[in-house]
């Protein structure tokens, strides 16, 4: 019998079915030409029959289906001897005379040569038959020899061709496998987020391995269920419910995940079958489905949940296929919890770098540090805020060159030597700046950036001149007034930075554009020139790195452009907010750089007078009748107050009760409203106007309504509260308006009293 493998590398090559060849007929033809017999072969014995590829003169059926049973074979005793067979009448031959193929075939003389694999197995033989005795000349025999050898070239070739198309279609298997491995680790390569990992998942399953859907459950911090990160890219008929996977659910997912194990299904019956629990949820449009754990080491961090549009089997090679996605799935959410970590890490380090910014009377400070969403580096961006004392302060922004753990360490030097700087010498900004470039240079800090040192000192009005009663001399003698806020000369130098900007307080910007001088750490003598300008209540300062202009393929002057109008739209709006809606605004998730930003606002303010008179100092600002004038007016009304020295929490209470007489006055009142703050050592007194004659009444609303409590809360924090009514001259048409307040709502705190 011929070998097992050898009878393998035939049906390999395609010589193992009952099908005629050309080639082996051409052998046959030949050998029927060359010997004058009726019935030549060319046959091949396999396990359990014995085909025909060549063939000529056999009777039909067996013509035609070329294949004959071992019971009716000669060709095995070729095989099995490895020698040729030549006899003249089989019916002479004990071993052969009970051969059915004698009657059935016309089998009486055989001559038969083997024919060997290219391993020198015997696998068939070339032979010629005649249907009466035969007797077989040494020529006859020694043609059947060399067309026998020829025949055992073209198998071998033929096996040959096959095995080099296999190994050919084996190298371009696993040159494609290698590619999408490769682009697998490239496309996971890039994600820096779960999101970017869950997109790339969907991308590569759809494009690498032809899966209509891919979604990634992830194991809870509890161990206990498993959460898919989105059902985007899962079937489209699952439910809500189904993003929440407990480990002990009668589900696939929940299956691979508590064995560890992959599990497949080659249709929606397959898995139903399995899984009866998902048969009123699972979309029969969907063919096959797989799940495969994804893992870290021996740790479990979820499942990948694949389907296909059709039916399809898992072979091997498809399934390491699946297997390696799962794995550079793994690999891409490990580097990201790393990149999560080592990002938190960068950010607390920075926000220790960054100190909380002081209170300044008269001024209030907001800022922020954004750092680069994309990378785990600490940034080299900083801002910094320094009270000389009650008249002046010190304000700087910087960027040192960089993005790594030396810049930030070069950063805090810098911050920190300029800060000591600013706080010991009573100096302008261009020399703090000539002395930081200085100490950079002389300690071998040898650090480079840029910065932007602006200091702001109380303005002091030039005194109006008064007449003397000597005829012809003045005197510089003050008359009397009331001092409605503090203005502020605004001083800064600017070593290589982006130009400041001011929003004033009517929205107009200024982008203080002066020239900047050289950057820091180049020409540590280099000459700095100061600039200055007057900040009024109201106006607002804004320092910023260049990360918040960041904008690839515009000009300088375009980004801050776009800066000078997001920062108009701000007006009106809170400047604690302003920071950090501006790196909204402007960078988005766009960002690719560090940020950092500082606004500085002068309050608007009220003077206390002095003993003399003894009368209250008062202040007022008409409120334009829209709900949205409240928060400007909030935050009027608190400016106003910390000028009188109030605290924060009584300021705090004082707001609270503003904003209800204010809401009372839009929901209750008539146009024109005007609020007002008067103050004086033992109290102070905020009062909303409108002209309305209706008074705020007491109301008790339910839990459930949402306002009518306003006059509670007057009551319940307020020193005092109460309604001053208005003399007015009625309309001579109820279309017109009236002519001035009807009524004041307002209420008192005592400055000695605890807020509450």
């Amino acid at each position: 019998m011929t070998e097992v493998q050898a009878v393998r590398d035939l049906v390999e090559a395609g010589l193992g079915e009952p099908v005629a060849d050309e080639s082996f007929d051409r052998f046959a033809r030949l050998v029927r030409r060359q010997l004058g017999v009726p019935t030549a072969l060319v046959a091949l014995v396999l396990e359990d029959e014995q085909v025909l590829p060549g063939a000529l003169g056999l009777p039909e059926p067996v013509q035609t289906e070329r294949r004959i049973p071992l019971t009716h074979s000669f060709c095995r005793f070729v095989v099995d001897t490895r020698q040729p067979l030549v006899v003249q009448d089989a019916r002479a031959v004990p071993a052969l005379r009970d051969n059915p193929a004698i009657d059935a075939l016309g089998v009486v003389a055989y001559a038969g040569f083997p024919i060997f694999d290219q391993r020198g197995r015997a696998v068939g033989s070339l032979c010629a038959i005649d249907a009466v005795p035969h007797e077989w000349t040494e020529t006859q025999l020694a043609t059947l020899t060399d067309l026998a050898a020829a025949c055992t070239s073209e198998l071998r070739l033929r096996v040959e061709r096959e095995r080099a198309r296999r190994m050919q279609h084996v190298a371009l298997q696993a040159t494609r496998r290698n590619r999408l491995l490769l682009e697998l680790s490239e496309a996971f390569g890039d994600a820096q987020s779960v999101e970017d990992v869950v997109e790339t998942l969907a991308i590569v399953g759809a494009g690498g391995i032809g899966a209509r859907y891919a979604g990634l459950a992830l194991l809870d911090p509890g161990r206990k269920s498993m959460t898919y990160t989105t059902l985007d890219h899962l079937e489209p008929r699952l439910s809500r419910s189904y993003r929440r996977v407990r480990l002990d659910d009668p589900r696939p997912s929940a299956y691979a995940a508590r064995t560890q194990e992959t599990v497949c299904f080659r249709s929606t019956d397959e898995l139903v079958a399995s899984f009866p629990a998902t048969r009123d949820f699972v979309d029969t449009s969907v063919g096959a489905r797989a799940f495969i754990p994804v893992l870290s080491g021996p740790r479990l961090l979820g499942v990948l949940a694949l389907a296909w549009d059709a039916e399809k089997d898992f072979d091997k090679e498809s399934m390491s296929v699946k297997l390696a996605l799962a794995t550079y799935t793994a690999h891409a959410l490990e580097r990201v919890r790393l990149l999560d970590e080592r990002r938190e890490a960068a950010k607390t380090l920075q926000a220790a770098m960054l100190t909380a910014l002081p209170q300044v009377r008269n001024l209030e400070l907001a800022s922020t540090y954004s750092p680069a969403t994309r990378t785990d580096q600490v940034g080299g961006d900083w801002y910094d805020a320094v009270v000389l004392d009650d008249d002046a302060a010190v304000l700087m922004i910087g960027d040192v060159t960089g993005h790594d753990m030396r810049a930030a360490a070069e950063m805090g030097q810098l911050r920190s030597m300029l800060r000591t700087f600013a706080w010991s010498q009573d100096e302008a900004p261009a020399t703090l700046l000539r002395m930081l470039d200085k100490a950079n240079s002389g300690l071998a800090l040898q650090a480079s950036g840029t910065a932007v040192v602006a200091r702001m000192d109380r303005h002091v009005p030039r005194a109006p001149q008064r007449r003397s009663r000597r005829r012809g001399t003045h005197a510089a003698e003050p008359e009397p007034e009331v001092v409605r806020g503090v203005s502020y000369d605004l001083t800064w130098s600017n070593a290589g930075h982006l130009p400041p900007l001011v929003l004033r307080d009517d929205g107009r910007v200024d982008v203080l554009d002066g020239d900047p001088d050289l950057m820091l750490g180049f020409v540590p003598g280099t000459s700095r020139r100061d600039h200055s300008t007057v900040l009024h209540p109201g106006d607002t300062l804004l320092l910023y790195t260049d990360g918040l202009v960041e904008r690839r393929g515009t000009s300088i002057g375009s980004r801050i452009e776009r800066l000078a109008a997001a920062l108009g739209e701000h007006h009106g709006g809170s400047t604690s907010t302003l920071p950090s809606a501006l790196v909204r605004r402007l960078v988005g998730e766009r960002q690719r750089d560090d940020i950092a930003v500082l606004a500085v606002r002068v309050r608007h303010g009220i003077g206390v007078p002095g003993p003399v008179g003894g009368e209250p100092a008062l202040v007022a600002r008409p409120v334009p009748y829209s709900s949205a004038a409240i928060a400007p007016a909030r935050r009027w009304v608190d400016d106003v107050l910390e000028s009188c020295e109030m605290s924060r929490d009584a300021r705090r209470t004082a707001m609270l009760l503003t904003s209800e007489i204010l809401t009372n006055a839009f929901e209750h009142g008539e146009p024109p409203l005007e609020v007002v703050v008067e103050s004086d050592h033992q109290r102070v007194r905020v009062g909303v106007q409108d002209s309305s004659p209706r008074e705020p009444t007491v109301k008790y609303p339910q839990p459930h309504e949402p306002g009518g409590r306003g006059v509670q809360f007057l009551e319940r924090y307020a020193s005092r509260w109460g309604v001053e009514r208005h003399p007015v001259t009625a309309p001579h048409h109820a279309s017109e308006p009236r002519p001035g307040p009807a009524k004041t709502v307002w209420f008192e705190m005592d400055r000695s009293r605890t807020p509450t």
